[in-house]
């Protein structure tokens, strides 16, 4: 039986955080940019602290080399992400066509919907409302979870537990 040599992998080079002493990219240059956090549940980037939504969404649909990644620290976030970008300033936020949008959930139907590339969801509309409610569960789940890890010493809340244990029973 021949062997079968493994796929070559092409490592990313990814961009440097910016900061608060960071000057801003070129807003609205019709630039297509996805703002993340490197250590954020629903932005972050493969290699980091796992896969997201947003990022997973881009790269199945091939837009690797049409839209840029910027990172931000959300621990000494630039100003003029607030003032200039997204006024929620929070991450991840898709910059496209002279407008920016956030919220994870969004901007997957959203790539879907304005991108050329492979559907995400299914074409079906009861297979696609299906998948819309395990992503609507997952991102309540991964919430919840994610708010209990950041507690230091102290119990989580009844309303955490009460949203973790009715995530888990709708895969089981």
């Amino acid at each position: 039986m021949a062997s079968v040599s493994p796929t070559s992998f092409v490592k990313e080079v990814l961009p440097p955080v910016l900061t608060s002493s960071s000057p801003p990219p070129s807003i609205f240059d019709g630039t297509t940019r996805l703002y993340v956090a490197y250590r954020c549940p629903y932005a972050h980037v493969p290699g980091l602290l796992g896969t997201t939504r947003v990022y997973c969404s881009s790269q199945a649909q091939g837009l690797q080399d049409k839209i840029k990644l910027v990172a931000i620290d959300l621990e000494d976030r630039p100003v003029w992400y607030k003032e200039k970008v997204y006024p929620e300033n929070k991450v991840p936020s898709l910059e496209h066509n002279k407008e920016v949008k956030g919220e994870s959930l969004d901007l997957v139907k959203y790539i879907n919907n304005h991108f050329a590339g492979p559907s995400l969801l299914p074409d079906d509309p009861l297979k696609q409302e299906f998948a819309e409610e395990l992503l609507a569960y997952s991102d309540s789940f991964v919430k919840a979870v994610y708010s209990s890890l950041r507690l230091k010493g102290e119990e989580v809340s009844a309303d955490t537990s009460i949203i973790l244990m009715h995530s888990l029973n709708v895969f089981f």
